[in-house]
């Protein structure tokens, strides 16, 4: 398989997973020694089930809880991917979301290995207000989960 065509299934199981369609969710498509990286903690966090912990924190934080404008049906509220570059074994993935007013732009870095399994998931967020919303917002989530 080429380069490409692996980052590519990757996402495409990612995303698969975050639709609640990938048999055997995360542990399906995590490396056992996976590293994530936090815009909120400091320290990569190493292995597969704090990665998993992390990352359904973040589902929960990012899903979209923001007040829709007046006359919308709220879904630009929602999270969503708004742009992707692939290449090699890597994958950006820029989203948006809303923290009540807050608007939360960012992106998720994948790298995969050879076998299309997620060795690295980094997230970034911007601007500091958006920082500071999911900052609280995942405290209490990594509390409710026993992490903190």
């Amino acid at each position: 398989m080429a380069d490409n065509e692996i980052i590519e299934n990757t996402v495409e199981r990612w995303h698969d997973f975050l639709r609640g369609n990938l048999e055997g969710g995360l542990d399906s498509l995590l490396h056992d020694e996976c590293v994530f990286l936090s815009p909120i903690v400091f320290t990569p966090q190493r292995g597969r089930e704090i990665t998993k912990t992390y990352l359904t924190a973040a589902g929960s934080t990012l899903a979209g809880g923001g007040v829709a404008p007046s006359g919308s049906n709220g879904s630009e509220r929602r999270f969503r991917y708004v742009k992707q570059v692939l290449a090699g074994h890597h994958a950006v993935l820029e989203f948006e979301t809303w923290i009540g007013d807050t608007l939360v732009n960012g992106v998720d870095i994948i790298t995969c290995d050879d076998a299309g399994m997620i060795t690295e998931f980094k997230v970034l967020i911007r601007p500091l207000q958006a920082v500071n919303a999911v900052h609280e917002q995942m405290r209490k989530a990594l509390e409710a989960a026993g992490q903190l």
